[in-house]
C-alpha cells in the first residue's frame, strides 16, 4: 500500500520535483515501527512550491465561485470515500507513524466526521443584515473567500491534521497547498486522490515534499497566499508567523502550537478514574499530541496512593504498534535520542524516575517505555518545555491554590484538566486556569468536528480550528453597503 516512491501532488497528479538537481535530493523516509526505509521521498524545492501556487491560483476563483452548498457536496462523498477506504488509509497512517491500528483507524473515522461536518456548513454560511440609521440604506456581511492557502502539517496526526485545514479551508471556497510533513509525507498524496475521486476540480489541492527551508519557506513567502495556517511547535510557528510579517503583502495567520498541560487531581477524586485518564493523557500516541497531559499535579493528601497506583498503571502499559496496544513508537530515532537524553538531563538535576525513561528492546523500532518522574522543579525545564513524548512528570501541592498556580505557571496555555466532585473547584478551574480547552474529570484532550480546538498564550494566536469557529480562519468578511433611491422606481 505504501509506494516505493512518494513524489508531489500537483494539478491532479503526482509529479517529481523541479529546480537544479543539485537542490532535489531525496531523502529517506524510514518506519518508526522497525526503522526500515519506507520510501525514498521527493526532495521539494522553491520551484516546486511555485508550481503549485501557480496552480491554485488559477483554480481558485471558480472553485469559490461554486456555490457553499455545492462544495460541500464534495466534502459529503470525500466522506463516504474515506469510510469505504478506511482500511487503507489506515494502513498509510500506521506505516508513517508506527501507531497501533486501532488509533490510525480512529483517525481515519474522525476524519470522516469532519467531512460531514463540514458538509452541513455549506448550507449555514451565514452572514448578518443590520439596521441602518440612513434612510433607503441596507446593510449586511458576507464571507468570501481568502482564495490560496497555505497548510502546513504536523507528523503526529497525519490525516487528522490535513482534514481540520483542509475540509474547512476547501468549503470556503480556498485553494490549498499542503506542505506535507517529512516524516509522514504520503497522506498527503493519498489525499489528493481521494479529492479527485470526490470530485474537486483539478488544481484546487496540491502536496509538496520537502524540509521546511526548502518548501515551506518558500510556501509562505509567497504574496499570493492569502492564509497561512500553521500546525507545530511554539518556536517553528513564531517563525512562520515572522516570515509573513516581512512580507510586503500581508496575509492571515493561524497557529495551533504546543502545550504543557496540566492534570489536577484533587483529594477528593475518584483515584482510579483519575489515573486511567492520567496514564491515557500522557501515553496515547506515545505523548505525541500537543494536548498531551505532561504534569500531573496531585494533592498532597492522595498524592503517595496516586503515585503508587499510576506506577503500576503504567508499567502495565502494552508497548508496540499491535492491535491490543496503547503506546506506539515516537516517530524517529532523533525524537527517541532527545527524549532518553532530556530524561537523563533532568536526573542529573535531581529528578527522580520513578518508571521507564530507556528505550524498549523491540527489534529496531523507536519505542520507549512510558515515562513517569516526581522531584521535578516546577522551573526545571522538564517542567517548562514540551517533550512531545511518553513523558509525564507528578507535582504535589497543598491545596488548589497552589494547584490552579502551578497549573498556569508555564507560557503555554492549550489544554487542562481537573479530577474533583467539587463544583466550586470546578467553576473555579475553568474561570482561572489560562488555557484553550478545560476538561472536567476527564483527559486532557479531547475534540471533535463541531468543537472548536485551540490555545493561548505560547499554544497558539487566537484562531480556533475546527468547529464553525474554523469558518473565520479561512473566510474574509466583507460588509456591504447598498443605498437606492424610491423615487427612481
Amino acid at each position: 500500500m505504501y509506494p516505493s516512491k512518494v513524489l508531489h501532488w500537483i494539478a491532479d497528479e503526482e509529479v517529481p520535483s523541479s529546480g537544479p538537481e543539485s537542490d532535489q535530493a531525496p531523502f529517506e523516509k524510514r518506519s518508526p515501527a522497525n526503522d526500515e526505509v519506507l520510501a525514498q521521498i521527493a526532495g521539494g524545492t522553491a520551484d516546486d512550491v511555485t508550481l503549485a501556487v501557480d496552480i491554485a491560483s488559477s483554480a481558485a476563483d471558480t472553485w469559490g465561485r461554486l456555490p457553499a452548498p455545492r462544495r460541500g457536496e464534495i466534502l459529503g462523498r470525500a466522506a463516504a470515500l474515506l469510510r469505504a477506504k478506511e482500511r487503507e488509509f489506515g494502513e498509510i497512517i500506521q506505516a508513517e507513524t508506527g501507531k497501533p491500528r486501532k488509533s490510525a483507524l480512529a483517525e481515519v473515522g474522525s476524519s470522516a466526521d469532519l467531512a460531514v461536518f463540514m458538509e452541513g456548513e455549506g448550507s449555514r454560511s451565514y452572514g448578518k443584515t443590520m439596521p441602518s440609521p440612513i434612510a433607503n440604506r441596507t446593510v449586511r456581511t458576507l464571507r468570501t473567500p481568502i482564495g490560496v492557502c497555505a497548510a502546513i502539517m504536523p507528523f503526529n496526526s497525519p490525516l487528522a491534521g490535513i482534514a481540520w485545514k483542509v475540509f474547512p479551508a476547501l468549503l470556503c471556497g480556498n485553494a490549498v497547498v499542503v506542505k506535507s510533513h517529512e516524516l509522514t509525507p504520503y497522506t498527503a498524496v493519498a489525499l489528493g486522490k481521494l479529492l479527485q475521486e470526490a470530485g474537486l476540480p483539478a488544481g484546487v489541492y496540491s502536496a509538496v515534499q520537502g524540509s521546511g527551508p526548502a518548501v515551506g519557506l518558500p510556501l509562505v513567502r509567497d504574496e499570493r497566499v492569502g492564509l497561512v495556517s500553521f500546525t507545530g511547535s511554539s518556536a517553528t510557528g513564531k517563525l512562520v508567523q515572522k516570515a509573513v510579517s516581512e512580507r510586503r503583502v500581508l496575509a492571515k495567520v493561524c497557529l495551533e502550537l504546543g502545550g504543557k498541560n496540566p492534570l489536577v487531581v484533587c483529594d477528593d477524586a475518584d483515584l482510579p478514574q483519575a489515573i486511567e485518564q492520567a496514564v491515557a493523557s500522557a501515553f496515547i500516541d506515545a505523548g505525541q499530541r500537543c494536548a498531551s497531559g505532561s504534569r500531573l499535579i496531585v494533592f498532597r493528601h492522595v498524592y503517595d496512593g496516586f503515585k503508587q497506583s499510576l506506577v503500576e498503571r503504567t508499567k502495565a502499559v502494552k508497548v508496540g504498534s499491535g492491535d491490543e496496544d496503547e503506546c506506539g513508537p515516537v516517530i524517529s530515532r532523533q525524537s527517541l535520542d532527545r527524549l532518553l537524553e532530556a530524561v537523563a538531563a533532568a536526573e542529573k538535576r535531581g529528578a527522580r524516575v520513578l518508571t521507564g525513561g530507556t528505550a524498549v528492546e523491540k527489534g529496531a523500532g523507536y519505542y520507549m517505555k512510558p515515562t513517569v518522574l516526581d522531584n521535578v522543579s516546577p522551573d526545571d525545564e522538564l517542567s517548562q518545555t514540551e517533550l512531545f513524548g511518553p513523558v509525564t512528570c507528578l507535582y504535589r501541592v497543598k491545596d488548589f491554590e497552589e494547584a490552579i498556580a502551578l497549573a498556569n505557571s508555564t507560557s503555554f496555555g492549550l489544554t487542562g484538566a481537573i479530577h474533583t466532585i467539587n463544583n466550586h473547584r470546578i467553576e473555579e478551574f475553568i474561570a482561572r486556569y489560562r488555557g484553550g480547552l478545560v476538561s472536567i474529570n476527564g483527559p486532557t484532550y479531547g475534540a471533535g468536528p463541531h468543537m472548536p480546538f485551540g490555545g493561548v498564550k505560547n499554544s497558539g494566536n487566537g484562531f480556533r480550528e475546527p468547529g464553525t469557529e474554523a469558518l473565520d480562519v479561512y473566510t474574509e468578511w466583507k460588509t456591504v453597503v447598498v443605498n437606492h433611491d424610491p423615487a427612481r422606481v
